[in-house]
């Protein structure tokens, strides 16, 4: 079980934040194998990460590990050294395998870090909009929700 494998958190939202990140990861790659095997086509859009459902796979993990190298840039903390997302041609194949490696490496990163510093200051994000550290924990753990609900939606 991820709880007793995690350290000690100066902050427990961080730590329930990883907790529920993890177990959200999860959930998405079970909806996304339920989709490939319903052979769901996703609909039409100008949006190259729903190009296939190999490509939401591939942005949904590559998302997971992006937002962790960029908390701990921000908090100046070492480089999780979180290995590349497999290419779409081998994600479906290597995804478990990639998952497992990702969630791994967010258990301790912000384990001694303050809760202070989670809240203040914000900093910009890859994509434009700024976010507080907690802010961005919080971004991690709704984005394999949303695209689950998406696909379970697509469906239904």
């Amino acid at each position: 079980m991820l709880r007793t494998e995690l350290p000690t958190y100066r902050y427990g939202g961080a730590r329930a934040m990883v907790i529920l990140h993890d177990r959200e990861m999860r959930d998405f790659l079970e909806t996304w194998r339920a989709a490939q095997a319903a052979t769901l086509e996703l609909p039409e859009t100008d949006d190259p990460d729903y190009a296939s459902l190999e490509t939401l796979l591939r942005h949904v993990l590559g998302c997971a590990a992006g937002y962790l190298v960029w908390i701990c840039e921000q908090l100046e903390l070492p480089d999780p050294e979180v290995r590349p997302v497999p290419e779409v041609d081998v994600v479906e194949e290597q995804a478990e395998g990639y998952l497992d490696h990702v969630l791994r490496k967010w258990r301790e990163p912000l384990a001694g870090v303050p809760e202070e510093r989670f809240y203040e200051p914000d900093y910009e994000s890859r994509w434009g909009p700024r976010y507080c550290i907690d802010a961005m924990l919080e971004h991690a753990v709704m984005h394999p929700i949303r695209h689950r609900f998406q696909l379970e939606e697509l469906m239904s």
